[in-house]
């Protein structure tokens, strides 16, 4: 499955692997991070598809080079676990992470000073005690309008960039989020996952209603969400069966999630697919990481996919960038 893209993997223990042949051969990324380090998150440049961010167990890292190489940019989350990064679309020298324990960092001038936001989030929470954000999505049509997830806390908007944010309810009604996403296909709809559930709200996040994927879904445990580029509303869902569980699936809806389809992968993954990786260049082209280190891969927008010959440790993050 050669290919002239680059494929960057980031894991629990063992750093970030990084293919740049589309997953023919692979190696430990050891120029800036540690070969030891927890990589969690991901962000590509939406102008500049060779620049990358990474968040990592003490801070956030940019590479120039598709991955080759890694520098830590400094920052106040230097002793944090950073678990989500997201570039502003529309001026990209704006840069928001997200961390554990929760908080919200932003940056304006391209990494080079941070602040941090002004959000209300909990100390504490139910199951994971230590409550992470585990989404942030900046919305494509209207770049002020900025979307956070926390697990086990709820999700945060904010309408002016960041300045301030302000707790969802309306509707939402379980606090643990593991994804969010925002679809423009004429009627803006804002896309929320839950273990159980994903939840839709097309009032800017004043009211939501289910989906009730639960009854579709043979793997009802809802981890990531992914838009394709060029048509969103075409909705992929990273599934399985728990947390920690023993099997995953894909699910794909092409109507927004009103109908549902379970993609047949080739193999029965070993754990709950866990994060995808998409980019415009070649919108067709979608990536997935199962919970533990297995990768899958297609090239006709979900309708097959090949399982990819190379397996990871435990696995958060995954990205690909045009070469």
């Amino acid at each position: 499955m050669a290919g002239n893209f680059t494929i960057c993997v980031g894991t629990v223990g063992t750093g970030a692997w990084l293919s740049p042949d589309g997953g023919e051969s692979w190696r430990q990324v050891r120029q800036g991070l540690w070969a030891e380090s927890r990589v969690f998150g991901f962000a590509v440049h939406p102008k500049q598809p060779r620049t990358l961010l990474a968040g990592a167990d003490d801070g956030v890292y940019r590479s120039e080079d598709g991955g080759e190489r890694f520098e830590r940019l400094e920052s106040p989350m230097n002793a944090l676990h950073v678990w989500k990064v997201a570039y502003d679309p529309t001026d990209p020298n704006t840069i928001f992470a997200g961390t554990r324990p929760a908080a919200l960092y932003r940056s304006t001038d391209g990494g080079r000073h941070w602040e941090k936001l002004r959000a209300d989030i909990a100390e504490e929470c139910p199951n994971v005690r230590v409550p992470r954000v585990t989404a942030l999505t900046v919305d494509p049509s209207d770049h002020r309008i900025v979307w956070a997830g926390i697990e086990v806390d709820g999700v945060r908007r904010s309408r002016d960039g960041g300045e301030s944010w302000t707790r969802i309810a309306g509707g939402l009604d379980d606090p643990d989020i593991h994804d969010t996403a925002v679809s423009a296909n004429g009627a803006k709809t804002v896309l929320t996952s839950t273990p159980r559930e994903i939840f839709a709200s097309t009032d800017g996040g004043e009211s939501w209603e289910g989906l009730g994927v639960g009854k579709h879904f043979r793997l009802p445990y809802c981890r990531s969400l992914a838009l394709k580029a060029d048509d969103p509303k075409v909705l992929f869902v990273a599934t399985g069966d728990g947390a920690i569980g023993s099997t995953g699936a894909i699910q794909r809806s092409k109507d927004g999630g009103r109908s549902w389809q379970a993609l047949p992968l080739p193999v029965e993954p070993n754990s709950p697919i866990w994060a995808f990786a998409t980019h415009p260049s070649q919108p067709n082209r979608i990536l997935a990481c199962s919970h533990y280190g297995e990768l899958f891969a297609s090239h006709d927008a979900g309708d097959s996919w090949v399982k990819l010959r190379r397996e990871f440790a435990e696995t958060r993050a995954l990205v690909w960038t045009p070469n």
